[in-house]
């Protein structure tokens, strides 16, 4: 792990989150310190830091004489989530000097609209996806409130890549997006922040159906008890 100039905790936490939303690291599953120590190439301290920092979060679960774990998904949680992290892009737009907003507005639109297919691998969406949003609210000062959001979708990767997988085709928003910059473009602010909140809750309900199809699925595979 590359060693930058942030508490050592901090950098660990991310990376971490990092490696979660690349799926390499199951629900539920028990955390041997020593070997993510020795793996991450830290000492046990800043990567106790940054385990407890992340149970606060409740991405990471504990149990005394247990040791951490990583915890369980959930529908709730990821509507939780996804739910906090739309009224914060929101803040962050709100937040945001307007008049950058609106010089901002033509390349949000070009980028909306330069992704040429209406459907993709979920990776490629994700990718494109997260790039469009950091430029949206780019003009936000509050520097922690977009280190907050930032850390909340890496949690939020971690159900997407489970639940629809990085190959998955899915359809992308476009329109949803390309409504966003047209407002902006208009000086409408909260028009802007109406349509993103839009564009969330699709987003969302794309990912919920995916996930209650594949709870049904593993529920019918199971041995019915005799």
């Amino acid at each position: 792990m590359a060693i930058e100039r942030r508490p050592l905790r901090e950098q660990i936490k991310d990376e971490l989150l990092e490696r979660l939303g690349r799926g390499e690291f199951a629900a539920n599953e028990p955390i041997n310190e020593n070997r993510m120590a020795a793996d991450l190439g830290v000492s046990r301290t800043p990567l106790r830091e940054a385990l407890i920092a992340l149970e606060r979060e409740g991405v990471i679960r504990s149990e005394r004489g247990k040791g951490f774990r990583f915890a369980p998904m959930s529908r709730k949680e990821f509507l939780d989530l996804s739910t906090i992290v739309r009224e914060m892009e929101s803040l962050a737009l709100r937040l945001s000097d307007p008049a950058f907003l609106v010089s901002l507005a033509p390349r949000l639109l070009a980028e909306a609209r330069a992704f040429p297919d209406p459907r993709a691998a979920y990776a490629v969406l994700e990718s494109h996806d997260d790039a469009w949003h950091e430029m949206l609210t780019s003009g936000c000062r509050n520097e922690r409130l977009l280190d907050m959001i930032g850390s909340l979708k890496l949690t939020m990767h971690r159900y997407e890549r489970v639940v629809v997988g990085d190959q998955d085709v899915l359809e992308r928003s476009a329109a949803e997006h390309e409504r966003i910059a047209e407002c902006l473009l208009e000086g409408d602010v909260e028009g802007a922040v109406t349509a993103l909140k839009t564009n969330w809750a699709s987003g969302s309900e794309r990912i919920l159906e995916r996930f209650d199809r594949e709870r049904d699925r593993r529920a019918a595979a199971e041995p019915t008890p005799s």
